[in-house]
């Protein structure tokens, strides 16, 4: 489709995470709060922002800037659950509101724009009833799109007809909501979403696949919803019929699984995929409800079941929020389930990755793996994630197959060298500090050097080394190597030649903290047989760590 998205008004709650906090666990969001998130802060208050609290930042490092932090743990379905009275209290003023995620909704702009006395005036009226009904503080944006204006929002912007591009143009990649593409962005040189929208479509979707094509219509200020070029069959619609009434959140978690497998099905078996999905329910009594969710990419089978889960959990809670007077609680169960796939785009004319990205193969796996994890539980299935860290076994990351694949600390590119001298840590050995450009992630000090090695050990393997004369190697505390290690010992097999070898490369970690300190020192060492393996020496006790392919 050609033409602009359409005007968007969007609503935006600024630290949604720390408010949702404080209406259903009353953690109180005027103090110093981060929410976090695999050890990361994802979300803060303003009071942590003064203390020098950022997003991205350790939980430790976090309570390093400011004491009297209150650490809450992330939790998505909180976030819903307090959404829904807000979602509320805009409907009561423009109708076809669209959960984008917990903390920000939108709306077509037209209706409102004309019955409200324009855009502008709509504006303030939405943000006015919202603070009177729910004690919640907001910010709206409009502009062309909805990816426009969640960011028009963040800035309380009206962005003006035709007007998105320019817009959009000086923004960093990063507004882009997509850490790893921003990131191969940078280092291509592609530093503003201008400069991003100005590279050929064709040559996007071959580089990045087609998450990278909507990322970057979103860049030249096209939403990606006019990919929707067909309407979706009455038949994608499923629906499931219950003789006892659902009045609890778990059994509805229960049912939203088993119904968003099934839609999902349904909608691959026509090569369509979900970017907009309506939740339906009815109760026992009658009582209708009534909501839609929208997301930026596709949405897989678990993140339709968790947006039913969190909704649901929003009707059946009966969540007041601050105001406490409304949504109520539904007066009897639901009896009734509908989802309705809103919004959909074609995936059957794509172009396979090179490795199948977007192939039938692959989506036959998902669906196996997560049949599996529906037996197993999500634990059954992991997929591993690499990060940052000094040694093989602090740089994986198994996070259960469906989920969002963050790493656990910041990952940079493999030095050159080896181990460095750098931050708070001391790390002493060869190499060199990497050259640091423009947004570039700080190497870690005490760092392996490249290779890395193909076998990570679970437990490391007591070993010992002996040099020529039969007598133990040891490593003094100036990091001195008494003889060069000439036979090695596993265990209680049986004696191995060492035939090459490079070390030590020391690590001193938190050495600060004398409960939490950490010195070891690393060797590689070759064996006549031609393995290869990672030693370490910690308190006198040589070590294998890792084995080399």
């Amino acid at each position: 489709m050609s033409g602009a998205p359409p005007r968007t008004l969007l609503l935006w709650c600024p630290d949604w995470p720390v408010l949702a906090a404080e209406i259903v666990d009353g953690v109180p969001a005027t103090g110093p709060v981060a929410v976090l998130h695999a050890n990361r802060v994802v979300a803060c208050s303003e009071r942590a922002r003064a203390e020098g609290v950022r997003r991205g930042l350790r939980k430790r490092e976090a309570q390093g800037r400011c004491p009297q932090l209150t650490v809450v743990e992330y939790d998505p379905g909180r976030d819903a659950r307090a959404f829904e009275p807000v979602v509320a209290a805009v409907e009561e003023l423009v109708a076809g509101v669209e959960v984008v995620r917990p903390g920000a909704c939108a709306v077509a702009a037209r209706g409102p724009g004309r019955y409200l006395g324009g855009e502008e005036a709509a504006a303030e009226r939405i943000i006015e009833h919202v603070a009177q009904s729910c004690l919640v503080e907001s910010q709206v944006g409009i502009a062309d799109g909805v990816f426009a204006a969640g960011l028009a929002a963040r800035a309380g912007r009206v962005v003006a007809p035709g007007g998105t591009p320019e817009f959009l143009a000086g923004l960093p990649v990063e507004a882009l909501g997509r850490s790893a593409l921003a990131d191969l962005l940078r280092r291509l040189g592609v530093r503003t979403l201008g400069d991003f929208a100005a590279l050929p479509a064709g040559d996007v979707l071959a580089r990045f696949g087609f998450d990278g094509a909507l990322a970057h219509r979103l860049a030249a200020g096209r939403d990606h919803r006019p990919l929707a070029v067909r309407q979706p069959p009455a038949d994608l619609t499923v629906t499931a019929q219950h003789d006892d009434p659902i009045d609890r959140v778990d059994a509805a978690a229960f049912v939203a699984r088993a119904l968003a497998e099934q839609l999902h099905e349904r909608l691959a078996g026509h090569g369509l995929a979900c970017t907009r999905l309506g939740i339906e329910a009815v109760t026992e009594h009658g009582q209708e409800l009534h909501r839609v969710w929208r997301h930026d990419g596709l949405l897989t089978a678990a993140a339709i079941a968790d947006r039913v889960r969190w909704q649901l959990d929003g009707w059946l809670s009966g969540s007041n929020g601050r105001a406490g007077a409304r949504p109520a609680r539904p007066t009897a169960g639901i009896i009734r389930l509908r989802l309705i796939p809103d919004g959909v785009i074609a995936q059957a004319g794509l172009q396979a990755g090179l490795w199948g990205e977007t192939g039938e193969e692959r989506e036959r796996a998902h669906r196996a793996l997560s049949r599996v994890q529906g037996i197993l539980g999500p634990e059954a299935v992991v997929t591993a994630v690499l990060g940052g860290g000094r040694s093989p076994a602090d740089q994986v990351r198994l996070v259960p197959w469906g989920d969002e694949r963050l790493p656990a600390r910041p990952g940079p590119a493999p030095l050159p060298g080896g181990p460095v001298t750098s931050g708070a840590d001391r790390a002493v050995g060869a190499g060199r500090p990497a050259d640091r450009g423009a947004g570039a992630v700080p190497p870690w000090p005490g760092r392996l050097p490249a290779p890395a090695p193909a076998v990570v050990l679970p437990s490391p393997l007591a070993a010992t080394v002996h040099d020529a004369a039969g007598e133990p190697v040891v490593i003094s505390a100036r990091l001195v190597v008494s003889a060069p290690p000439v036979r090695l010992v596993v265990g209680t097999g049986q004696p191995a030649e060492i035939v090459g070898w490079a070390g030590p490369w020391p690590v001193d970690e938190r050495w600060w903290a004398p409960v939490e300190a950490r010195r070891r020192a690393r060797f590689q060492v070759s064996l006549a047989d031609g393995a290869a393996l990672l030693l370490a020496v910690e308190a006198g006790q040589w070590l294998v760590e890792a084995i080399y392919d």
